[in-house]
């Protein structure tokens, strides 16, 4: 007998975006969207359409251009936002809105402003006048997980009946426990009349550390749709990782009664884009993506895995795109072979000229490494993307640094400053400070360095290295990053990147910010 399948709903672009510093480029979140419909994922939430005129352009562009996989718009449950999602999708193969507002006492009364009735009738009309641009309308009541039992019964029963066709549950500040989430499925599914006629979601936050473990106990209970995120990306502490809820379902079929359509040997490849694009590095201890996650150190395991990997390992590292065949350029590598790669990777060359500009740089960094893997391709288009996107009124000439024992570091910096070119020298704890504070000399932004990561990007002395920088200014969060086999330029790289964003970024509507609502 053939299992229910699970639908996968992908939020890496809109509620992962909302992670501070995380912004994408229109680009940039293509890129991603293309991996994910690579991955069969089912529904891709690509943006906030009302938030920024680029974030509008960010969800036509993946509405026009993604074939396979719904592409789904947020929209508050006001009149502006979905008129908004519905023109920005007008042009999909395949839509979705979703709307929301929220139903706890707390947030009604604190946030909203707003009684009971007067949430229950925005929620109605939203959902009638979504209704008008798709037939494919999401309704989520948010805050569920601390919303009354009893008004979220009633509101979901006229939101059916209005036209929406799935249902989200969020435990939007991760305060449920599993066995209280999915009981809360459970019984909306058994007390709302017509619940047969729509698909029941999760949709879970990790501030608690039980996102995973709460969307999986919403399935147990009845749910056929989680949302998810590459990495668990998301607002505060994240999300529930899309790779950890999928591999959990994959993995014990014994136990669930649904299955996910996804092709998970495409996992690590969007793993790595999304944290290479947002400059958030996986943890190596992260569950099924992460360094050390097929990894065995103790004898007793290793020799358990020589004899039969099942003795400690319950999934294939193949299953999730470990181990993969990779092609494998040098400095001998001419174009075709290195377009052809792009293409593999879901990178898109606009024009001849960015090609031979891609190319040259791969070339540069072929004389520096023996072997150039598809991790360092992507690096190196990640940073060649970002100086197009952002208008650079910053720009690196130059690095000379020094680091002597028993001397104090020195790190001389020339950039290139709306054209006109400037030098300073200045000294530091180690040669990434030393390079940071020359480049304030010459810049003066004033803003504070709120995370500074590197991160080897392959195996090897000669590995990429990749670093990300979070600035903060006047409450403006910003990541930069760079690469490059200095660590040094990497550094000074990223720390540019950053200030070019915080000079250049427009500002964006949170969907939560319910002015004039």
């Amino acid at each position: 007998m053939s299992k229910e399948k699970l639908i996968i709903f992908d939020t890496t672009l809109r509620d992962g975006e909302q992670s501070p510093g995380a912004a994408m480029t229109a680009e940039e979140k293509l890129r991603i969207a293309k991996a994910l419909e690579k991955m069969k994922v089912d529904i891709i939430e690509a943006g906030f359409p009302i938030s920024s005129e680029g974030d509008f352009a960010a969800v036509q562009g993946i509405a026009r251009t993604v074939k396979d996989s719904v592409v789904c718009g947020l929209a508050r449950a006001n009149k502006a936002d979905i008129e908004r999602a519905g023109e920005a999708l007008k042009d999909a193969n395949a839509s979705r809105i979703h709307t929301f507002i929220a139903t706890s006492p707390l947030h009604m009364r604190e946030k909203l402003l707003l009684t009971p009735d007067q949430v229950f009738e925005q929620a109605v009309d939203a959902v009638k006048l979504a209704r008008n641009f798709t037939d494919n309308v999401e309704f989520s009541p948010e805050d569920a997980g601390r919303s009354d039992l009893d008004f979220l019964c009633r509101i979901i029963e006229a939101v059916i009946d209005a036209g929406a066709t799935t249902i989200n549950i969020p435990d939007t500040v991760g305060y449920n426990l599993p066995d209280q989430y999915g009981n809360t499925i459970r019984q909306l599914i058994e007390n709302v009349p017509n619940s047969d006629k729509a698909i029941f979601s999760t949709h879970c936050h990790n501030d608690l550390g039980l996102a995973v473990a709460n969307s999986l106990a919403g399935v147990m209970n009845g749910a056929r749709q989680v949302e998810c995120s590459i990495n668990g990306l998301g607002e505060r502490a994240g999300n529930a990782a899309l790779e950890e809820v999928v591999m959990a379902v994959r993995t014990r079929q014994d136990l669930f009664p649904c299955d996910v359509g996804l092709d998970t040997t495409q996992i690590m490849t969007c793993s790595r884009l999304v944290s290479g694009i947002t400059g958030f590095p996986v943890q190596p201890n992260k569950a099924i993506v992460g360094a050390n996650a097929f990894a065995h150190e103790s004898g007793i395991h290793q020799d358990g895995v020589l004899k039969s990997r099942e003795t400690y390992e319950i999934m294939l590292a193949e299953d999730v795109g470990l181990n993969s065949n990779k092609l494998v350029l040098g400095k001998l590598s001419g174009r075709s072979a290195f377009k052809d790669r792009l293409e593999k990777l879901n990178i898109m060359v606009d024009s001849q000229e960015e090609l031979n500009n891609a190319f040259r740089r791969f070339k540069d960094l072929a004389d520096k490494k023996s072997e150039i893997f598809d991790e360092d391709i992507q690096a190196l288009v990640s940073d060649f993307k970002m100086e197009e996107a952002f208008s650079e009124a910053i720009k690196l000439v130059s690095v000379k640094a020094c680091s002597e024992t028993g001397e104090m570091p020195e790190s001389c910096i020339t950039l290139m400053v709306d054209e006109v070119e400037q030098t300073e020298t200045s000294q530091g704890g180690g040669l990434v400070d030393a390079t940071f504070k020359a480049i304030e000399k010459i810049v003066a932004s004033s803003a504070t360095l709120q995370l500074y990561s590197v991160s080897n990007v392959t195996e090897g002395t000669d590995s990429q290295g990749e670093v990300a920088v979070r600035l903060e200014k006047a409450g403006r969060i910003v990541n930069g990053h760079g690469s490059d086999t200095d660590i040094v330029i990497a550094s000074a790289k990223a720390y540019i990147n950053a200030l070019n964003r915080l000079f250049g970024d427009s500002v964006r509507i949170h969907p939560q910010a319910y002015e004039g609502v």
